[in-house]
């Protein structure tokens, strides 16, 4: 029988789910756990098949949740068709996991360029040089295409962000946080949009 983990009870939870989303990521944080950032990220082409990858969140407020990646990747084409999405967060370690359902919308050209801004030289070279989802001839040609890119900078830091880079938002409209429990009776609060507020559900397990 699984270790016992504290119960998830409506009395205890905050009305706003970003609120708990806080805490159970501070609390994944404090665990130092490897990427407690990443989660799949969930999309489907306009005709409902579906797709997923791992990505890491780079940011979340009220608004919803940020992610980055190349405009002419496969997840962006899937996006531009069908602008909705479901993130996926687990956190074994404490037998937790966070499902979130939304729209998904570009973020502005002026936040993208200022995250940007703070990744390592490496990563801003290699959103130039990677034709991110598309077929290449090898891994040389990839190599090849760094050194061109490398090149054209030189020894600069001040690399642009590429035209064809940047963020989405997942707006979200229900968001699920799952506790495990003993028996696999496990606990799930549901929120979901109502109004101007959220409205609290719970789920069977």
């Amino acid at each position: 029988m699984a270790t016992e983990s504290p119960p998830l009870l409506e009395a205890d939870v905050p009305a706003d789910p970003f609120a708990l989303f806080s805490q159970w990521y501070l609390a994944a944080e404090a665990l130092q756990l490897p990427e407690p950032s990443a989660m799949t990220l969930a999309t489907a082409t306009v005709d409902g098949v579906p797709d997923a990858r791992m990505v890491l969140m780079r940011g979340f407020d009220e608004r919803g949740f940020v992610f980055y990646t190349n405009y002419q990747s496969r997840k962006a084409g899937e996006l531009a068709q069908n602008p909705r999405a479901a993130l996926v967060f687990y956190w074994a370690a404490l037998n937790r996991q966070i499902r979130v359902e939304g729209q998904v919308e570009l973020i502005s050209v002026a936040e993208s360029a200022a995250y940007f801004r703070t990744r390592p030289l490496g990563h801003r070279l290699g959103a130039w040089a990677s034709p991110q989802s598309q077929v290449i001839e090898d891994r040389q040609a990839l190599e090849d295409r760094l050194r061109a890119v490398m090149s054209q900078y030189g020894e600069s830091e001040d690399v642009p962000r590429p035209p064809h880079w940047g963020g989405y938002r997942v707006v979200a409209h229900t968001i699920e946080f799952w506790q495990g429990r003993v028996n696999r009776l496990h606990d799930r609060l549901r929120y979901r949009r109502a109004g101007e507020g959220w409205k609290i559900e719970r789920l069977a397990p």
